[in-house]
């Protein structure tokens, strides 16, 4: 406790009744978090099985678990739950799986598998309209509406098709015995808000909440935590409505206010001092987020040095500003010794990359693109998870299709149409119809011959769940599926056939020492994002403004500073002005010591050119923090001798090596 600072002390000791932690960037909202639990815990209030605290990303929720490891002694922690919305869903529909109307081992469809599913519902559909609903129904979901209660909302003839289509999505659903990502907040929602006897033994197994990051929950979020806490509302939400950046996404920040309706006795206090940034960063920060209207208004500060004055850089072009960051990075490395890992690049729009990219590599500057194919994306560990959920659930026909063709074996598209046609006919899913000597008198014999030994190779691997833990499965199937020979038969040299086994080995390595069957296992592995493996290692970072939330760094770079940019002219024209300041506020509290922001004449658009306009939002700072090129002829006279002795320190190096 002495080791907090007074805001930081008053929201850990406070454990009765509602709290909304408003925690500014920088403010140590995550160890707020772990010392309330180490508070809740060593006080005796509650034992830690009685403690959720529930984060937004699965990187969030193993670091706290890591911190908290440290903080909790011997078996002090014992039965403690970290985890995220989703993985917090999933707990509860695999114990309510019978009031969800659910089977056990039911799967989980991902991004691809849901798309695939609605585009089969809307034959001749162009790709444009799939995906548009496909977003409606998610969105239905998110607000936590059954497809009854979506089409009672519906409000126009096309929210009235897209609960049409959602109410056969969810029949199919069903019929698989799977859940999409959605569901798992919906669906234990709709049991809570409607079995008295669930909710009262859910409130008794998690007596006290802490939710992260609330002012990024969506509506159905929100009421899994009032169903969750109940009346008493004895819970914490730590978060920060300048930061919400992800309405594009559900989620509402007008919750925060909601809360305060919701619960009168809710307490407010506010993290106000930074750790992170430098003193002129806040400034620039506080005076740019001013320009929002705020229920509690937050004004950070910092006991660090001002730091140096945020460098605004006009460019020709979007080549000519990334040859001046990649520049500057390079000079910064030599001359103030900082490693590569401490610089990150910003953009608005992932095509911004391409020309830092290529300046990047000109210069022979180190560089990782978040958000490039993830590993839980890559082929091979997709095949080998879509074998695993048909093992764990026979109803999975997303999974069976896919398994079933990888490898190929001589089970073509017609061949499977007309065994999905039969499986109608039938009522069963696709893999116990393959199973049905029937069904397999009605292919053709190579096709048989090929759904045969693919039956026998599932219900070999079947026989062996009661016999291997997960990591020893998962190998099993590798071999007996043909998914290794597969591999072997693609790569055209050793090299690359053991690159990519090695995603199968590291995929086996996630299961070693999991808890639970591998079907519950292949579950909690659906629900990893994109983000929980992209680790840079000492390379300079570029990213989406999107997801730089939660980081920091020595040097950030905010590329593209223009309107129609930066504010995003979608965003301007849905009247989203507010959350884009909000986005650009979160790329600034990045910067712990150096920042730059830059925006370009001109561009191309269809190859003429275009002047632009600098983005409003430089002139929302304060001028007096900002250096301009040009205008400080001394500073930049400074800067000049400092990048010369920087440049012949990096020629001397070259003749000392």
């Amino acid at each position: 406790m002495n080791s907090l600072n007074p805001p930081q002390r008053a929201a850990v000791a406070h454990a009765e009744g509602p709290l909304l932690v408003l925690a500014g960037a920088g403010s140590g909202k995550t160890r707020v978090i772990v010392e309330k639990i180490a508070h809740l815990v060593q006080s005796g209030r509650y034992p830690a099985k009685r403690i959720a605290a529930i984060t937004f990303t699965n990187k969030s929720a193993r670091e706290m678990r890591e911190r908290l490891a440290k903080r909790l002694k011997g078996d002090a922690g014992e039965g403690l739950t970290v985890c995220t919305f989703h993985a917090l869903g999933l707990k509860f529909l695999q114990i309510e799986h019978a009031a969800a109307g659910l089977k056990r081992g039911f799967s989980i469809f991902d991004a691809d598998d849901s798309a695939a599913q609605i585009k089969d519902l809307m034959p001749g559909a162009k790709p444009d309209a799939v995906e548009a609903m496909k977003s409606l129904v998610s969105r239905a979901k998110n607000n936590g509406l059954s497809p009854e209660q979506a089409l009672e909302a519906a409000r126009s003839t096309r929210e009235r098709e897209a609960a049409k289509l959602y109410a056969h999505y969810q029949a199919r659903l069903s019929s698989f015995n799977a859940v999409d990502f959605d569901d798992l907040i919906r669906l234990p929602v709709q049991i809570l808000e409607n079995d008295a006897d669930i909710t009262a033994a859910w409130r008794e197994r998690i007596g006290y909440l802490l939710v992260d990051e609330c002012q990024d929950t969506n509506d159905a979020q929100y009421r899994l935590l009032k169903a969750l806490s109940g009346e008493r509302g004895n819970f914490t939400c730590v978060g920060d409505d300048d930061q919400s950046i992800y309405a594009w996404r559900g989620a509402n920040p007008q919750n925060l206010q909601q809360m305060a309706q919701d619960y009168p006795k809710l307490q407010v206090i506010k993290l106000e001092q930074n750790y992170r940034c430098s003193n002129r960063v806040l400034r620039a920060a506080n005076a740019l987020i001013a320009h929002n209207p705020h229920e509690h208004v937050k004004k950070l500060w910092s006991d660090q040095p001002d730091g140096e004055r945020i460098r605004v850089w006009e460019c020709r072009d979007n080549e000519h500003e990334a040859e001046k960051i990649a520049a500057e990075i390079s000079f910064l490395h030599v001359a103030r010794d900082a490693p590569w890992s401490e610089f990150c690049i910003l953009f608005r729009g992932n095509h911004q990359s391409r020309p830092l990219e290529k300046a990047l590599q000109l210069l022979r500057v180190p560089y990782h693109l978040s958000g490039g194919t993830a590993f839980l994306e890559r082929q091979e560990v997709k095949d080998a998870l879509a074998w695993l959920r048909l093992v764990a659930n026979p109803d999975d026909d997303a999974a069976f299709l896919r398994a079933v063709q990888s490898p190929k074996r001589e089970v073509g598209a017609t061949s499977l149409a007309k065994l999905a046609e039969i499986a109608q006919h039938v009522h069963l899913p696709m893999s116990r119809t393959a199973e049905s000597m029937g069904a397999l008198k009605a292919l053709p014999p190579r096709a048989a011959n090929g759904l045969s030994a693919f039956n026998d190779i599932v219900r070999d691997l079947r026989d062996h769940v009661p016999k291997l833990n997960a990591a020893d499965l998962l190998r099993r199937l590798c071999e007996r599926s043909g998914l290794l020979a597969e591999l072997r038969a693609q790569c055209k040299d050793n090299a690359s056939f053991e690159r990519r086994k090695q995603n199968l080995d590291e995929l086996a390595e996630w299961f070693e020492g999991g808890r639970g069957s591998a079907g519950d296992l292949a579950a909690q592995l659906a629900l990893l994002s994109r983000n929980d493996k992209d680790d840079g290692g000492n390379q300079v970072r570029l990213m989406s403004l999107h997801a730089a939330k939660g980081l920091e760094f020595r040097y950030v770079f905010i590329v593209g500073c223009e309107e129609g940019t930066l504010p995003h002219e979608a965003a301007l024209e849905e009247g989203s002005l507010e959350e884009e300041r909000r986005l650009m506020y979160v790329g600034i509290t990045r910067a712990k010591q150096g920042l730059y922001l830059s925006h370009n004449r001109e561009t191309r658009r269809f190859r003429e050119k275009v002047r632009l306009k600098p983005s409003r939002f430089l002139d929302e700072l304060p001028q007096s923090e900002l250096q301009r090129d040009g205008a400080d002829p001394v500073l930049d006279a400074e800067r000049k001798q400092e990048r010369a002795k920087a440049g012949l320190a990096a020629i001397q190096a070259l003749f000392d090596d």
